[in-house]
């Protein structure tokens, strides 16, 4: 290994180990295993009961990038939240992680793995196993969109950054949900219309497309939203579709990246209104 990766990977972990809401599990610091997989955790100060975020992350990386990011763990446990931040799986003997969803291949039920996570980790540190969100960047979030197509009850609510559907997207999904889709204006890896990749194997869709099924999902009553908001930058659309099923799209300057106000974004929305249905 490279020494600037080693020095890279060393100072992630100082910023875990030093950091009062990181919880272990035995083993490897901060490593918590179940029987598909394994996830990291980071706790609030009172971690009884406390709402939980699951946070997926994107191609190529894993839950140990997810917990260095101070930015989005910090604001999410200083509003009370548990951050879990599990591995995805590699596939053909790489190393690099992503998630069994959509078009790719074939691999763990992540339904099955996510569902584990959660009692595993109600069971170690009593976090609540109703008041759920699961999110995930780029590769993350497009395995809570199939997820929450898939499996709409799992969690009670979704909440995708930089990512949707592929194409062809699903026809129909399971049931309704309350997804809160952010997403960077000037996105290139994941742009906001989905671009081609592999030549012309995979496409990545359109987020409006995506949007499209989830109000029919969602039964709304109306294309256009109910509320639109501009304030420094970050331009919202959101749609209330009836009890467990609410949409929201922020869209904000940058591209492709979690943006350091979305703790604050994705719980304000979480909480303005009952989470468990």
């Amino acid at each position: 290994m490279a020494t600037a990766t080693v020095a890279g990977v060393l100072a992630v972990l100082a910023v875990l180990w030093s950091s009062p809401a990181a919880a272990g599990c035995g083993g490897e610091a901060g490593i918590c295993e179940v029987a598909e997989g394994v996830y990291r955790i980071a706790l609030p100060d009172n971690a009884a009961g406390a709402p939980v975020v699951v946070f997926l992350h994107g191609y190529g990386s894993g839950g140990l990038r997810v917990m260095g990011n101070t930015a989005l763990v910090e604001g999410l446990t200083a509003r009370g939240y548990a951050v879990i931040a599990p591995d995805g799986t590699t596939r053909g003997g790489g190393s690099r992680r992503s998630w069994v969803f959509g078009p790719f291949w074939q691999g763990r039920d992540e339904a099955a793995f996510l569902a584990d996570v959660l009692d595993d980790a109600a069971a170690r540190f009593a976090t609540s196993r109703e008041r759920t969100v699961l999110a995930g960047f780029s590769s993350g979030a497009f395995m809570v969109n199939y997820l929450a197509c898939s499996h709409p009850e799992a969690f009670a609510a979704y909440a995708p950054v930089s990512g949707a559907f592929w194409r062809p997207q699903p026809e129909d999904c399971a049931g309704p949900v309350r997804l809160f889709h952010s997403h960077g204006w000037a996105d290139g890896v994941v742009p906001l219309e989905g671009r081609i990749l592999g030549g012309g194997r995979f496409e990545q869709g359109d987020v409006f497309a995506g949007l499209e099924l989830w109000r029919r999902t969602n039964g709304c009553a109306s294309h256009a939203p109910v509320v639109t908001m501009a304030e420094d930058g970050v331009l919202r659309r959101r749609w209330v579709c009836g009890a467990g099923a609410g949409i929201e799209l922020v869209l904000h300057e940058d591209g492709h990246l979690v943006p350091d106000g979305w703790p604050e974004w994705m719980a304000d929305w979480f909480e303005s209104e009952p989470a468990v249905r």
